[in-house]
């Protein structure tokens, strides 16, 4: 088994102690930084959203393998200072406003991260204006909004609007989830997409960016 493939194992598996390990190994033995992260990280986290969405890996492990998968990120970092590692695409997300829950959208963003993408995370209880703001800094390829509670999904539909009357909806694709969203709901406000959980998430947005 290459070092790689021992890599992608350890992140599947979720072994903090041996995983970091393995990265800095795979770096010495001149494997290249990109090779490291998509055939060893996203792979195993590929895997491992797979698993999830299956019913075979259940949210504490997945949550492990995600820590993992950060832990080799962060002993990779200092090794390739000046290497530039381009991201699949960028995503701005956040709770709407009035919605302060975190786990469903910490865990599509531990999920994405994992599969390449750059994350800007605006937090909880994000006012349209917020949205707007973060999409004319950062220009994502995708803005994802989630919503816990169906007194608060409406704000997905009021940040979508204002999007449109500033005359840069057209520039992001939009992506939204949570307990009381539906696909229906999702088109009724003109969004571009939408995922029940977080292991669709990812593939969803790949879809959506045309990654596949």
């Amino acid at each position: 088994m290459s070092l790689i493939e021992r890599l992608k194992t350890l992140v599947i598996e979720g072994n903090l102690e041996e995983a970091p390990k393995v990265t800095r190994e795979a770096w010495q033995a001149g494997a290249n930084p990109q090779q490291i992260i998509d055939q060893g990280l996203i792979a195993a986290m590929e895997v491992v959203g797979e698993r999830f969405a299956c019913g075979d890996l259940y949210i504490p492990e997945m949550l492990l393998s995600a820590r993992t998968m950060e832990s080799c990120l962060k002993a990779l970092r200092p090794l390739i200072v000046g290497t530039e590692i381009k991201a699949k695409a960028v995503v701005v997300f956040g709770t709407v406003q009035g919605d302060v829950h975190t786990i469903g959208k910490n865990l599509v963003i531990m999920m994405m991260q994992g599969a390449g993408f750059e994350i800007h995370d605006l937090g909880t209880d994000v006012a349209p204006e917020k949205f707007y703001e973060a999409v004319q800094r950062h220009k994502p390829d995708l803005c994802c909004m989630s919503a816990l509670l169906t007194t608060t999904q409406g704000a997905m539909g009021r940040t979508i609007q204002l999007l449109k009357q500033k005359g840069i909806r057209e520039e992001v694709k939009i992506m939204v989830g949570g307990a009381p969203v539906t696909e229906a709901f999702s088109k009724e406000i003109g969004a571009d997409g939408y995922a029940p959980d977080a292991g669709s998430a990812v593939e969803k947005a790949k879809g959506l960016l045309n990654l596949q």
